[in-house]
């Protein structure tokens, strides 16, 4: 019998790649199926079924589509052994396949007519079980033209589970990886079949609203495999109008998150670690309760003998092994029973959320609200030994980001430190003396934050002992020269600790800290001095409603969706307004208050452009024009004023959105300057980020603080933060006089003339967009360009690994999305002013 993976095993070398040779158990009674997410040399979704041994495969470029109009290509490829149906990881570089690979759904296939005979005939139908495909679906080979591969198209059949395109996308809206979730079976009843037929919840729960009675900001949607919380914001007093919040108990715990999707119940940290194997008492409870489907965000405590959560009695009973006693405050549901609700205003989703939930049990309890007084509530919370008291705007929604709609109020000074040594025991005491606290700064780097050498019982400084002494290193975390004296342990900075203490010293150090337990749900890279901010400024500051990940807004009318933008990558208006709805709310942090550019192209990348700087935005919910007083001698300005500006104006045919380097409120005095680094011709990526580090070190210098972004074209943008103090020309000059002088300091490299015959092997660093009416692509604005690159912004430490100015792109965005806008957290709190650096450079403004 000739061997059906000869031709897989003949295209890899299984010393280099890590995907299986061969090997795989056989369904005994269920056939299974997976789809591989792929960045290849360009994305595509790999589709496999098993049948006779092996995994059937087909390469689907745009992935499929619940849409019936749908014909999705869908390329024949060589048969996978059925291991690779858990294969998720990289392909190594110059491999075939090189890119990274995740399992994107799995699940359980059902064939309706006899699938030999289907796969032999070309017409093979067939039902899907698993967390992103259900329903009946078809594989129909087309007559070929030759094609060294088959072409098949994968099709949705018309049953109650279509969808048209324009209501959903199931590759936008759930892009992550499934690889963690349990495998559905098709005798399972499937997420999608319970919101067709919702099941009845035990008698003991209030009744669930029906789809009349839901808020109508509810959107029907399947459940996410993954969902990040919502983060409160520390603020140094209460709001001035308590009435528009809710406040409930800050409780001294863990942030925990349930996924309920029938029996499958899963239990999250607020970094999406699963800690359903550590709760298993939790997870027992969780499943007498019969929860409606959805995701819960509350926190998990373990009370004292006075009844008051204890931080240090839920690290012992982690440690024990022992969770019985761990309570589950809920107080929050961004999904419930088939319905996203993170555009439903609080107060709604609390009701729903009481509902859902019905009596207080012993390990599952609403967080009621608490009081209405927060100076009082604070008050009393102290005097009750509880950590503070949490604040929530009724009719905000639920972000997936930290939010000033949401904010702490603390009854002490407490926080998480990374732990980066130890000092050695005196007297009698035995492991460790005082550990040694540090706090990353906004540059991401370890500081020294002072020692702490109280809390501890024996138990817990043997523990500590053990756990340090497994982390030794000989190199300190922090700075040279930044704790004094020579004795000390040093260990890799990977474990955290909570920390309470009496306040800051003036060399920021920690005055009488006392060490509370060890934290396990969070990052050590994300551990930095918490700051409490002044409440009205951060009410100014305040999260824009945020649309659902891809999800349109159903006043939204879109024309034309179907129509090809873009020839290199074939996305279509659709692709492009969806887009936008994803990147929204990190794109609205760059447009807010400033001045912007359109560029439309009505016939696509390839056809005629129109850069509009006036528009009549009548027609255009979410955009509006600016004061007409600042430029006083052309028509009022554009802005952005929200999310759903983005989506009209793509309708529109808009593409780029360009903005200037001032607010509105401040137009006459820029806030920033923006160097963009443009190669000439016959310049290598890798001379591109060579150059990018010279300009990084240049204004490092000069003390001068700057953040990189992609350009979404061939370039880099390179952006300076200043205060807005100096006027636009003589921005515009010094800003040329830095480009002026890194071209004469090294001519090889740097063109200071912009025509293309100055710069061929050079790079051309444009300081003109520093003029007053001067524009540059936003941050996550898409570009007309083939392939519909998107500016992205970077930390600095990723330009190593950078391949392109373009690597991130409408297609691909959402694989940056777990990043965000965070490379850029420190950008709004840089800002210098220029005048030290002018001085540095003796230059003298006109």
């Amino acid at each position: 019998m000739p061997d059906p993976l000869e031709r897989y095993k003949s295209k890899r070398d299984f010393s280099i790649t890590s995907e299986p040779a061969e090997g795989g158990e056989q369904g005994k009674e269920e056939l299974s199926f997976v789809i591989q997410k792929h960045w290849a040399s360009r994305l595509h979704y790999d589709f496999r079924l098993e049948l006779d041994g092996t995994m059937k495969s087909w390469a689907v470029p745009k992935g499929p589509s619940y849409d019936p109009k749908d014909k999705r290509m869908a390329v024949h490829v060589e048969d996978h052994p059925i291991a690779y149906a858990s294969f998720e990881g990289t392909i190594p570089e110059k491999h075939y396949g090189a890119g990274k690979v995740i399992i994107w759904d799995k699940g359980t296939w059902t064939p309706l007519d006899d699938p030999h005979q289907g796969y032999e005939a070309g017409n093979l139908k067939f039902e899907m079980h698993g967390h992103k495909m259900h329903g009946k679906w078809a594989l129909i080979r087309m007559k070929g033209k030759g094609e060294k591969q088959e072409p098949w198209l994968l099709i949705k059949e018309k049953d109650a589970l279509a969808r048209p395109a324009a209501e959903f996308s199931v590759i936008d809206e759930m892009p992550d990886s499934v690889k963690e979730l349990a495998l559905p079976g098709a005798a399972k009843q499937t997420a999608a079949k319970r919101a067709a037929k919702p099941a009845s919840k035990a008698a003991s729960k209030a009744a669930m609203p029906s789809e009349a009675a839901m808020p109508p900001e509810a959107v029907k949607a399947a459940l996410p495999a993954t969902l990040a919380p919502e983060l409160a914001t520390l603020v140094d007093q209460p709001p001035s109008t308590p009435q528009d919040w809710i406040f409930e108990i800050k409780f001294d715990g863990y942030r925990m998150l349930a996924r309920v999707d029938g029996k499958d119940i899963k239990l999250f940290t607020r970094n999406g670690n699963d800690w359903t194997h550590k709760l298993g008492a939790l997870h027992k409870n969780l499943l007498k309760a019969k929860l409606a489907d959805g995701w819960y965000d509350g926190e998990i405590v373990v009370h004292d003998e006075q009844g008051r959560p204890n931080f240090g009695m839920l690290q012992l009973a982690f440690d024990g092994s022992d969770t019985a006693d761990i309570v589950y405050f809920v107080f929050d549901a961004p999904y419930l029973d088939g319905y996203d609700l993170r555009e439903v205003p609080l107060e709604a989703r609390r009701l729903l959320l009481k509902a859902a939930l019905g009596e207080d049990s012993a390990a599952l309890r609403f967080s009621e609200e608490f009081g209405t007084d927060p100076e009082q509530l604070v008050l009393a919370a102290c005097k009750l030994g509880l950590e503070g008291v949490i604040g929530k705007r009724r009719t905000s929604r639920y972000v997936t980001r930290r939010s000033p709609d949401w904010i702490k109020l603390k009854c002490g000074q407490r926080q998480e430190f990374v732990i980066a040594g130890y000092t050695d025991p005196q007297g009698a005491r035995t492991g460790i003396g005082a550990l040694l606290l540090g706090a990353h700064d906004d540059h991401g780097v370890l500081q020294y934050a002072g020692n702490v050498g109280t809390g501890f019982n024996e138990a817990t400084l043997r523990d500590l002992k053990k756990k340090l002494d497994a982390l030794a290193t000989d190199e300190s975390p922090f700075p040279p020269k930044a704790v004094a004296g020579r004795k000390h342990h040093w260990v890799k900075p990977t474990l955290i600790a909570e920390v309470s203490f009496a306040e800051w010293t003036s060399s920021g150090s920690v005055r009488h800290a006392v060490f509370q337990g060890l934290r396990a749900d969070k990052q050590a890279k994300a551990i930095g001095r918490e700051k409490a901010q002044p409440v009205e400024e951060t009410m100014q500051t305040r999260s824009e409603p945020a649309a659902p990940k891809g999800k349109l807004p159903d006043s939204l009318k879109i024309t034309n969706g179907e129509r090809v933008i873009d020839a290199e990558s074939g996305a279509t208006k659709l692709d492009l307004i969806r887009y936008y709805a994803l990147v929204g709310s990190l794109m609205m942090e760059h447009l807010k208050g400033r001045p912007v550019s359109l560029v439309r192209a009505p016939a696509g990348v390839s056809g005629e452009l129109f850069f509009q700087k006036h528009a009549d935005v009548a027609k255009m919910p979410g955009m509006k024009q600016m004061d007409a007083a600042l430029d006083p001698e052309h028509p009022a300005m554009l802005e952005v004023g929200s999310a759903q500006g983005l989506l009209s104006a793509a309708q529109w045919n808009v593409v780029e959105f360009h903005t200037q380097n001032a607010v509105g409120k401040a137009y006459e005095t820029p806030d920033r300057m923006v160097f963009d680094l443009d190669p000439g011709e016959g310049v290598e990526f890798a001379t591109m980020r060579e150059a990018a580090q010279l300009m990084h070190a240049f204004l490092d210098e000069l003390g001068l603080p700057s953040f990189l972004k992609t350009s979404g074209g061939k370039g880099l943008h390179v952006v300076v933060p200043i205060k807005p103090s100096l006027d636009w020309d003589t921005v515009k000059d010094f800003s040329q006089a830095i480009v002026r002088h890194l071209a004469a300091a090294l001519p090889e490299r740097f063109a200071f003339k912009s025509g293309p015959k100055n710069r061929v092997g050079k790079i051309f660093i444009d300081y003109l967009r520093n003029g007053q009416g001067a524009t540059t692509a936003c941050a996550w604005s898409a570009r007309v360009r083939p392939g519909l690159g998107i500016s992205v912004p970077l930390a600095w430490d990723e330009l190593a690994n950078l391949k392109a100015g373009d690597q991130w792109n409408v297609k691909n965005a959402h694989t940056r999305l777990d990043r965000g806008n965070e490379p850029w957290a420190g950008y709004a709190k840089a800002a210098k002013s220029l005048t030290a650096a002018m001085k540095k450079m003796d230059f003298k403004p006109d």
